[in-house]
Protein backbone atom coordinates (compact mmCIF):
# COMPACT_ATOMS: atom_id res chain seq x y z
CA UNK A 1 0.00 0.00 0.00
CA UNK A 2 1.46 3.58 -0.99
CA UNK A 3 1.62 5.80 1.37
CA UNK A 4 -0.44 9.20 1.16
CA UNK A 5 0.97 11.97 -1.18
CA UNK A 6 1.47 15.53 -0.35
CA UNK A 7 0.59 17.94 -3.11
CA UNK A 8 3.33 20.94 -1.70
CA UNK A 9 6.73 20.62 -0.94
CA UNK A 10 8.35 21.63 2.24
CA UNK A 11 7.78 20.88 5.95
CA UNK A 12 4.13 19.89 7.66
CA UNK A 13 1.69 22.46 8.83
CA UNK A 14 3.24 21.10 12.37
CA UNK A 15 6.67 21.54 11.57
CA UNK A 16 6.08 24.66 10.56
CA UNK A 17 3.87 25.59 13.79
CA UNK A 18 6.57 24.00 16.09
CA UNK A 19 9.49 25.78 14.32
CA UNK A 20 7.25 29.34 14.83
CA UNK A 21 6.74 28.61 18.74
CA UNK A 22 10.59 27.64 18.74
CA UNK A 23 11.26 31.15 17.32
CA UNK A 24 8.64 33.14 19.64
CA UNK A 25 9.97 31.04 22.83
CA UNK A 26 13.41 32.21 22.24
CA UNK A 27 12.44 35.37 21.62
CA UNK A 28 10.50 36.24 24.69
CA UNK A 29 13.21 34.40 26.78
CA UNK A 30 15.73 36.71 25.45
CA UNK A 31 13.36 39.55 26.34
CA UNK A 32 13.08 38.36 30.10
CA UNK A 33 10.18 35.68 30.37
CA UNK A 34 10.55 32.14 31.79
CA UNK A 35 8.58 29.83 29.67
CA UNK A 36 5.97 27.95 31.90
CA UNK A 37 4.55 25.16 29.44
CA UNK A 38 4.11 25.08 25.25
CA UNK A 39 1.32 23.50 23.07
CA UNK A 40 -0.70 23.18 26.91
CA UNK A 41 -4.49 21.98 26.38
CA UNK A 42 -6.60 23.48 29.03
CA UNK A 43 -10.34 24.15 28.34
CA UNK A 44 -10.61 22.55 25.16
CA UNK A 45 -7.87 24.81 23.74
CA UNK A 46 -4.14 25.03 22.82
CA UNK A 47 -2.18 27.35 24.58
CA UNK A 48 1.02 28.22 22.13
CA UNK A 49 2.76 29.35 25.00
CA UNK A 50 2.63 29.88 28.07
CA UNK A 51 5.11 32.37 30.21
CA UNK A 52 5.90 34.22 33.29
CA UNK A 53 7.04 37.79 33.30
CA UNK A 54 8.71 39.22 36.86
CA UNK A 55 9.03 43.01 36.08
CA UNK A 56 11.51 44.77 39.08
CA UNK A 57 9.33 45.75 42.05
CA UNK A 58 6.50 44.69 40.15
CA UNK A 59 4.28 41.87 40.28
CA UNK A 60 4.56 38.55 38.45
CA UNK A 61 2.29 38.57 35.25
CA UNK A 62 1.12 35.34 33.40
CA UNK A 63 1.34 35.80 30.02
CA UNK A 64 -0.48 33.34 27.61
CA UNK A 65 0.89 34.09 23.94
CA UNK A 66 -0.68 32.61 20.94
CA UNK A 67 2.10 31.92 18.17
CA UNK A 68 0.93 33.24 14.83
CA UNK A 69 3.28 32.42 11.59
CA UNK A 70 3.06 33.58 7.92
CA UNK A 71 5.44 32.75 5.18
CA UNK A 72 4.74 36.03 4.22
CA UNK A 73 2.38 38.76 4.30
CA UNK A 74 1.42 38.89 0.75
CA UNK A 75 -2.12 37.61 1.94
CA UNK A 76 -1.70 39.61 5.25
CA UNK A 77 -0.14 39.91 8.46
CA UNK A 78 -0.45 37.61 11.07
CA UNK A 79 -2.00 39.17 13.03
CA UNK A 80 -4.74 39.66 11.25
CA UNK A 81 -5.46 35.58 11.54
CA UNK A 82 -6.91 36.01 15.22
CA UNK A 83 -10.23 36.69 15.44
CA UNK A 84 -12.94 37.51 18.12
CA UNK A 85 -13.80 33.98 18.28
CA UNK A 86 -10.20 32.48 18.53
CA UNK A 87 -9.97 35.00 21.40
CA UNK A 88 -12.67 33.88 24.08
CA UNK A 89 -11.49 30.00 23.41
CA UNK A 90 -7.94 31.29 24.91
CA UNK A 91 -9.55 32.99 27.01
CA UNK A 92 -11.87 30.16 28.18
CA UNK A 93 -7.92 27.94 27.97
CA UNK A 94 -6.08 30.89 30.05
CA UNK A 95 -9.13 30.35 32.60
CA UNK A 96 -8.78 26.45 32.99
CA UNK A 97 -4.96 26.31 33.44
CA UNK A 98 -5.24 29.11 35.65
CA UNK A 99 -7.55 26.99 37.98
CA UNK A 100 -5.46 23.98 37.16
CA UNK A 101 -2.75 25.43 38.23
CA UNK A 102 -4.20 27.56 41.74
CA UNK A 103 -3.60 30.52 40.48
CA UNK A 104 -6.74 31.93 39.21
CA UNK A 105 -7.45 35.44 41.04
CA UNK A 106 -3.81 35.54 42.10
CA UNK A 107 -1.87 36.22 39.28
CA UNK A 108 -1.71 39.29 36.83
CA UNK A 109 -2.67 37.97 33.38
CA UNK A 110 -2.02 39.33 30.20
CA UNK A 111 -2.74 38.36 26.34
CA UNK A 112 0.20 38.68 24.03
CA UNK A 113 1.07 37.64 20.09
CA UNK A 114 3.95 36.21 18.68
CA UNK A 115 3.51 37.15 14.91
CA UNK A 116 6.55 34.42 13.03
CA UNK A 117 7.18 35.47 9.43
CA UNK A 118 9.06 32.84 8.17
CA UNK A 119 12.38 32.90 7.17
CA UNK A 120 16.15 32.19 7.19
CA UNK A 121 16.02 33.74 10.30
CA UNK A 122 12.03 33.56 11.34
CA UNK A 123 11.76 37.33 12.24
CA UNK A 124 9.39 38.17 15.06
CA UNK A 125 7.26 40.75 15.87
CA UNK A 126 5.76 40.71 19.86
CA UNK A 127 2.74 42.46 20.26
CA UNK A 128 2.01 42.90 24.27
CA UNK A 129 -1.26 43.18 25.62
CA UNK A 130 -3.05 41.57 21.82
CA UNK A 131 -6.32 41.66 23.08
CA UNK A 132 -8.04 41.62 26.72
CA UNK A 133 -9.53 38.71 28.88
CA UNK A 134 -13.32 40.05 28.05
CA UNK A 135 -15.02 36.80 26.51
CA UNK A 136 -17.37 39.57 24.69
Amino acid sequence: MMSPRRDHAGPSTTAVGRLAESAACQHLQRRGLDILARNELAGGAELDIVAREQLPGGEPTCVFVEVRARRSVACGHPLETIDRRKCRRLVHGARSWLLAHDLWERVEVRFDVCAVLLGDPPRVEWFKGAFDGDPA
